[in-house]
């Protein structure tokens, strides 16, 4: 999507597709790596881009439906992208995502290609049913096209869409593929009882606050700007009460993270002293609105709260809503893009000119295809995670905890004892999967951002996943 900000005064604002946004990134990282430059032309462009245009009876009337779906990369399979309803979505957005979901796996060591879905569709005009046909004809347009499987791509749910509609592809999916054991493999993101996995709904907010307070966390990085250590009473100004805006503001808000500020499409709240999410999320069911919350500040333009005073931003909505209009205006020193591409390249040197530590979206929002690859994997495994060792650790645990309590004659209490013998459900080892990944992938960036003389958190980012794609395609072979 195009940038329409108009600049300030001393910036000259560029005009870039979203797609053209990413592989200005890319280019300039680039630079940095020792691949030839056809690999990195084949890294860089989109392998296969379906655009379909077919016909379902809504009422009375029958709609040509727009849709479509890219696979970027084929360097590992199957491919692996959400799906998202909107009317925004088009060819160049659903590319982008596509090449930004290529180098978001590669960062966390996911062993997935690249793609991305889209449907031209305001799923607020539709029914339920009316929302089932046009789901199952897409799906079963995939599956002609041989554009979805477990094997070949898996899709997630993204803008629009949730477990309902990944229920409706993987059933369309099976019923095209009888006799197919791993069916329920061709897509991620479903209800557990559908083969989904514990985790998943919270997993991308959850991943944006483990990525963020491991930057908290790391004391070269605090000095740096200015900052002490750790996530605790941090200013936190987050836009975007979806599913990923939601449940990081929670996350921060559960361990000890201020939350300042709140932003929504009808406008933002702002309080110094902190606000209450679980009672801003009750204020919105019973008003609507977040507006209007007891012991804030409305703010009519949902935009200017991300102009706030705090320590973090998270902008957790959709694409370029920080620009060369309002970049120097952000007063955020740590900004974590919840969000796909909610910076523009332009914002991203505004930025980083002022100090300020942007730690970009495809490290950052990368938990929830982290937790889409254990979904897949207890796919293709038939089995829930945690049933095969949970009652042996458990068991394991007490026979410990019996032998110290022998040694030393001394008790644990109740609370100490039910922590120690507990043993792993299918939650504790996704998010125990998950911290791990977000925590590992953040110092592989750091570490070649401060071995290279790379000056951004975002091209050492790109820099991490062509180093890993490009030497997937050098052991592959290139055929003459």
């Amino acid at each position: 999507m195009a940038e329409t900000a108009t600049s300030t005064p001393g910036t000259k604002a560029q005009h870039y597709s979203f797609f053209q946004g990413v592989e200005r990134n890319f280019d300039k990282a680039s630079s940095f790596t020792r691949f030839e430059k056809g690999i990195l032309e084949q890294i860089k462009a989109c392998n296969s881009i379906l655009q379909l245009k077919f016909p379902v009876r809504i009422g009375e009337k029958i709609e040509v439906i727009e849709a479509y779906r890219v696979q970027h990369s084929h360097h590992k399979l199957p491919c692996k992208g959400g799906i998202r309803y909107s009317m925004d979505v088009n060819q160049d957005e659903v590319m982008a995502l596509a090449s930004l979901m290529t180098y978001k796996c590669a960062i966390v060591n996911v062993p997935f290609g690249g793609a991305k879905g889209g449907i031209k569709i305001n799923p607020k005009n539709y029914t339920p049913f009316e929302l089932e046909k046009i789901t199952r004809r897409y799906a079963s347009e995939l599956v002609k096209k041989n554009f979805i499987g477990p094997g070949i791509d898996v899709p997630a749910p993204d803008y629009g869409t949730g477990a309902r509609e990944m229920s409706w592809i993987a059933d369309t999916y099976a019923s095209l593929k009888p006799g197919e054991v791993d069916a329920l493999g061709c897509v991620t993101g479903k209800p557990i009882t559908q083969g989904g996995v514990r985790g998943r709904t919270e997993a991308t907010g959850l991943g944006v606050y483990y990525g963020v307070r491991e930057v908290c966390n790391t004391k070269e990085d605090m000095k740096k700007l200015g900052l002490e250590l750790g996530i605790e009473g941090k200013k936190v100004i987050v836009q975007g009460l979806g599913n990923v805006g939601f449940h990081a503001a929670k996350f921060f808000f559960d361990n000890g993270a201020i939350i300042v500020g709140l932003a929504e499409y009808e406008g933002g709240i702002y309080s110094e002293k902190g606000i209450d999410i679980y009672k801003v999320v009750e204020h919105r069911k019973a008003t609507g609105s977040i507006l209007d919350f007891p012991g804030v500040t409305n703010i009519k333009n949902s935009a200017d709260t991300l102009e706030q005073e705090c320590d973090i931003l998270i902008p957790a909505a959709l694409e370029n809503v920080i620009n060369a209009g309002n970049a120097a205006r952000i007063k955020a020193k740590i900004i974590g893009e919840g969000a796909n591409g909610p910076l523009t390249p332009d914002a991203d040197e505004i930025l980083h000119k002022k100090g300020a530590i942007v730690v970009p979206d495809m490290y950052l929002n990368a938990g929830g295809v982290t937790v889409s690859y254990f979904e897949w994997l207890k796919n293709l495994s038939h089995v829930r995670f945690g049933r095969m060792d949970k009652r042996f650790s458990e068991n394991q645990n007490s026979l410990i905890l019996q032998t110290v309590e022998g040694l030393t004659g001394k008790r644990a209490n109740d609370t100490e004892r039910t922590m120690i013998l507990h043993g792993p459900d299918e939650a504790d080892l996704v998010y125990s999967g998950l911290e791990d990944t977000m925590i590992g992938s953040y110092h592989e960036i750091r570490d070649i951002l401060n071995s290279r003389d790379i000056s951004d958190m975002r091209t050492a980012a790109f820099v991490c996943a062509i180093d890993k794609v490009g030497v997937s395609y050098e052991e592959l072979g290139i055929f003459p």
